[in-house]
């Protein structure tokens, strides 16, 4: 198995934490990671707000669904990360929408989401994508100017625990050839 298809296959989702501060030399590799993330047209229409302080960690959490399993990890991770998309730029030429699936930014985030959270995992780092929150009161928090839209949370932190990886559909059960 290749080197990166070991961390594709190991990667888990990081709820839990140790009570560790990640260096900031790991921290510039992951956003690294994103600035290199491949985007349509190059127009890489992402924004990152790296936040520590715990009393903004606080109030993400409470913008957080009811029942979320990642509650306790926006406050537990010594890193948050706030992946932001910029609207009506991916997917556009000419300030016109060029796919039927409108604006291309989660597509692109998308890509920058496993970019960090493979980047990290190869660094001994855990996360966890979280994407149900008050997406407009956490856009509040962080002051995420009009034009820009959060997608998702990410807790970064070193993970307090191993966890076994979750089972996966057979290669034959979603590969077509030739036709779906």
């Amino acid at each position: 198995m290749t080197d990166f298809m070991k961390i594709l296959k190991e990667r888990r989702s990081i709820r839990r934490y140790e009570e560790k501060d990640i260096p900031e030399e790991m921290l510039t590799q992951i956003f690294e990671a994103v600035q290199w993330s491949p985007s349509w047209a190059n127009t890489q229409c992402w924004e990152v707000v790296a936040v520590k302080n715990l009393s903004i960690k606080e109030k993400l959490q409470e913008a957080l669904a009811p029942k979320n399993p990642a509650t306790k990890a926006v406050v537990a991770a010594p890193v948050v990360l706030a992946l932001c998309g910029k609207l009506n730029s991916s997917g556009y030429y000419s300030n016109q929408v060029t796919t039927v699936l409108g604006d291309w930014y989660m597509f692109d985030l998308g890509i920058a989401t496993q970019s960090i959270c493979l980047t990290a995992h190869s660094l001994g780092l855990g996360t966890v994508i979280v994407g149900l929150f008050d997406h407009k009161k956490v856009g509040e928090i962080l002051n995420v100017p009009q034009g820009y839209q959060v997608v998702t949370l990410i807790p970064v932190g070193f993970p307090a625990k191993e966890s076994p990886a979750p089972k996966r559909r057979e290669l034959s059960e979603f590969v077509h050839h030739d036709g779906f």
